[in-house]
C-alpha cells in the first residue's frame, strides 16, 4: 500500500513539472508506464483528472500507441518476429508452438507473470529468420522443437 502511494507520488512530482510544457500527454504517460509496469485504469484515471483532461483521450492514446501496456508485463518479453523474411521461412510454426508450450495467446501473460508473448514485425535479423527475441537476446534459424529449450532456459533460472 505504502509502495503505492510512493509510486503515485513520484507520477504526481513529475506530472507538476511536465504540465509547464507543451505536450505534456506522451510523456507522462511513458513515465508512469516506467514507474507502475503498465497503465492501469487506475493510473490513466490518476493522470487524466491531474492534468484536467478526459479520461478518454488518455486510454485513446493508450490503446493506440503499442509502446503502452494496459495489462502487467512478464519478466521476459518474448517478441517473434512475423516480418516478411521471417514468415516465408515459418515464424509461424514457431509462434505458435510458443503459444502453446506458454498456453497463452499472442498478446498475453503468462499466469506466473515469467512471460509475455507478442507477435512483432520485423527485429532486423532477416539473415537469421525465423527469429525470435526475448528481452535483449536474439534467437535465430529457428524450427518449432527449439521453442521448449530456450524456454527452459528461462524457467530454470527463475527460482519457484
Amino acid at each position: 500500500m505504502e509502495e503505492m502511494k510512493q509510486k503515485y507520488d513520484e507520477l504526481g512530482a513529475y506530472m507538476e513539472k511536465m504540465l509547464e510544457k507543451p505536450g505534456p500527454l506522451m510523456p507522462v504517460m511513458q513515465k508512469a508506464q516506467d514507474i507502475f509496469g503498465f497503465l492501469s485504469f487506475e493510473v490513466q484515471e490518476f493522470i487524466a483528472q491531474k492534468m484536467n483532461i478526459p479520461m478518454v483521450d488518455v486510454y485513446g492514446v493508450a490503446t493506440f500507441y503499442s509502446q503502452f501496456a494496459l495489462e502487467p508485463k512478464g519478466k521476459h518479453t518474448i517478441g517473434v518476429c512475423m516480418g516478411t523474411a521471417c514468415y516465408v521461412k515459418n515464424s509461424e510454426s514457431v509462434l505458435n508452438t510458443m503459444a502453446d508450450d506458454l498456453q497463452i495467446m499472442p498478446g498475453l501473460t503468462t499466469a506466473d507473470r515469467l512471460f509475455t508473448l507478442e507477435s512483432t514485425r520485423c527485429i532486423g535479423c532477416c539473415g537469421l529468420a525465423p527469429a525470435i527475441m526475448i528481452d535483449d537476446q536474439v534467437y535465430g534459424r529457428l524450427k518449432p522443437d527449439d521453442v521448449h529449450g530456450i524456454l527452459r532456459k528461462y524457467r530454470d533460472e527463475t527460482p519457484s
